[in-house]
């Protein structure tokens, strides 16, 4: 395939677009359903410069096209699995990404393989897809001269495999109610406790959930409370933990530096510092 040299405009210091399904400025094709929509939100990062980068986990599988000197054929096509902690990566200049975040209980039907099959790795496209189907996609993105068309023609790829898939819709209402019921709930919300709320035994829930979601339930409310607490944080100069702590659905203050040590490696105050110095993506 030949090196691809998109005509898009020469970016800024760092640029950073979100086209989500509830946002006004969303690129998509004009009329989306609920059965053709695999797609939760959609990225593009363009850096001029090399600088450090910081991944948020999240359990949400995420398809990343990246356009660059430094890829093999000027582009390749990576699906990342659901991750539960923060990495840190150096996020090399000239560098233009373009990333589909799927609808969680999604991975399956777009990718061929359960989340699961993916949690924590990064695999290549093609082998997922296949290369003739990797290589159309790549064709059609090859043609894109803004990082919108890259997105559409990203997320339409995605909606063409999603609504031609067999997957049991059944099992991912399921999985959609736990996940539901999980992100409402606090510490104190057991995974017993949502089972019997949906008339499944524990042990199915669980394993359906980790199947559909790449991780376990109780992984999936930590990750929430987290990502809750954060982006609370984010939002104040000089946060109170505390009262981030009640809200978010910890125990107490002592419980979210715990699970921020863990998921993060460093406690809550030293991410934030972290983060106003680098770019967060995830």
């Amino acid at each position: 395939m030949r090196r691809v040299k998109l005509a898009w405009p020469r970016p800024a210091r760092h640029n950073h677009y979100m086209y989500a399904s509830v946002a006004p400025r969303i690129v998509v094709p004009a009329q989306r359903t609920a059965r053709s929509s695999a797609v939760a939100a959609l990225f593009v990062n363009e850096c001029e410069r090399d600088m450090p980068g910081v991944a948020l986990p999240r359990p949400e599988v995420q398809l990343v096209v990246r356009f660059g000197t430094m890829t093999r054929r000027g582009l390749d096509a990576h699906a990342m699995g659901g991750r539960e902690s923060v990495h840190r990566k150096l996020l090399p200049g000239g560098l233009r990404v373009v990333t589909a975040r799927l609808q969680l209980g999604t991975a399956e039907a777009v990718l061929g393989v359960p989340a699961s099959a993916i949690a924590g790795r990064i695999v290549t496209l093609e082998d997922l897809w296949g290369q003739a189907p990797t290589q159309r996609l790549f064709a059609r993105l090859a043609h894109s001269r803004t990082p919108a068309e890259a997105s559409t023609e990203l997320e339409s790829a995605i909606s063409e495999r999603f609504a031609s898939s067999r997957v049991d819709g059944a099992r991912t209402r399921l999985v959609l109610a736990a996940a539901d019921q999980l992100a409402r709930g606090d510490a104190r919300s057991g995974v017993s406790a949502v089972a019997s709320e949906l008339g499944v035994s524990e042990r199915h829930l669980r394993r359906l959930f980790r199947e559909s979601t790449g991780v376990s339930p109780k992984a999936f409310a930590k990750l929430t409370r987290f990502r809750r607490a954060l982006h609370a944080a984010r939002e104040h100069s000089e946060p109170s933990w505390a009262n981030i702590a009640a809200a978010a659905g910890y125990y107490d203050q002592a419980h979210l530096i715990g699970e921020f040590r863990t998921i993060a490696g460093v406690t809550p105050r030293a991410l934030l510092l972290e983060l106003r110095a680098a770019h967060a993506f995830g």
